[in-house]
């Protein structure tokens, strides 16, 4: 079956949000396999919202794990201590950084990434995944991004 978004490329950011999310969530209904959701979902905010890089890291083997994801190659393991995924993942809350390289401990996997936001998924008090999106533009995310990415967190913890 054939799959696509319709995003009107005119529309304000928290507009394409409220477009793209229900999208979202009627392309993974139904569907049981966590890697396909995932999959699917970050080729849906790239495309509908324009992304520079984003894609998931999971909590395994004792750190973050890349997954799924779309942009420019990426960093395949993290620690748990190390960059903003890091941060995102032991402090269990939403990493909003307006200048990753005033960020300390930044993890420079992609040298043209100049802005980033970190969601984590947290199930029965443990992270799952983190969310990590990335813009070549500093300050390039804001409380609406952060709004609607938590939205959508909450669909992810759902298929788990």
């Amino acid at each position: 079956m054939a799959e696509s978004l319709i995003i009107d490329t005119n529309l304000s950011k928290e507009e394409k949000y409220k477009a793209l999310l229900p999208q979202i969530e009627a392309l993974t209904a139904g569907e049981t396999d966590l890697i396909a959701n995932i999959s699917n979902m970050v080729a849906a905010l790239r495309q509908g919202m324009g992304f520079f890089w984003v894609g998931v890291y999971f909590n395994k083997e004792g750190q973050l794990v890349l997954g799924p994801f779309q942009g420019p190659i990426a960093c395949t393991r993290i620690p748990y201590h190390k960059g903003v995924c890091g941060a995102c993942y032991t402090q269990q809350k939403t990493m909003l950084v307006p200048d990753v390289e005033a960020f300390p401990g930044h993890i420079a996997c992609s040298s043209d990434s100049k802005s980033e936001i970190v969601l984590p998924a947290i199930k029965d008090g443990e992270v799952k995944l983190v969310l990590d999106v990335d813009s070549d533009q500093l300050n390039d995310f804001d409380e609406v991004d952060q709004q609607y990415l938590e939205q959508l967190m909450k669909l992810v913890e759902s298929w788990y």
